[in-house]
């Protein structure tokens, strides 16, 4: 790998490692620990062959120089991402007939909260319904800050996102 250009590395890992990591993120909403780890340890190799550090530095340093959140927090990234498009109407009906605004819903009263988007979280009677992107994706949005939710274009929520992730 020595041989190898960073740049062609950084090309290789994208098409690679980090789109699949990506690859239907909302199915991995809610799985277990021990696949959450094998996920980040695929994340850790791949960022220690990027930044040719030796395995036993500790990652967390790593991927913050990468710009590159922990597996965990890029399944959030891409779920909140996709409910900013559902509260923008940009994203496929099917999905958002899964989400619903809690300004639809309301009983005619005007709430204080009502200029901030929020959705709906349905009550579900089991772990595995609970794990369903109509119930985690609502659940997500709404624990973003108010300010964030607001945001208005795409570029400037996922750079507040994004910082609003690492810091968390």
């Amino acid at each position: 790998m020595k041989s190898l250009p960073i740049d062609a590395a950084k090309t290789l890992i994208q098409a690679f490692i980090s789109n699949r990591l990506d690859y239907c993120n909302a199915a991995l909403c809610g799985i277990t620990d021990t696949l959450l780890r094998k996920l980040q340890s695929v994340q850790n190799a791949a960022a220690w062959l990027l930044t040719r550090t030796g395995r036993r530095e500790h990652i967390t340093p790593v991927l913050r120089q990468l710009h590159c959140l922990a597996v965990s927090r890029r399944i959030d990234f891409n779920l909140t991402v996709l409910m900013y498009h559902i509260s923008r109407g940009l994203a496929p009906t099917y999905l958002q007939d899964r989400c619903r605004l809690a300004t639809e819903v309301s009983s005619g009263r005007r709430l204080r909260s009502a200029n901030v988007p929020t959705f709906v979280v349905p009550c579900m009677r089991t772990k595995l319904r609970d794990r369903s992107f109509a119930a985690a994706g609502p659940r997500l949005w709404n624990s973003l800050p108010g300010p964030l939710r607001q945001s208005k274009t795409l570029t400037t929520f996922k750079r507040q996102l994004k910082t609003f992730l690492f810091s968390d």
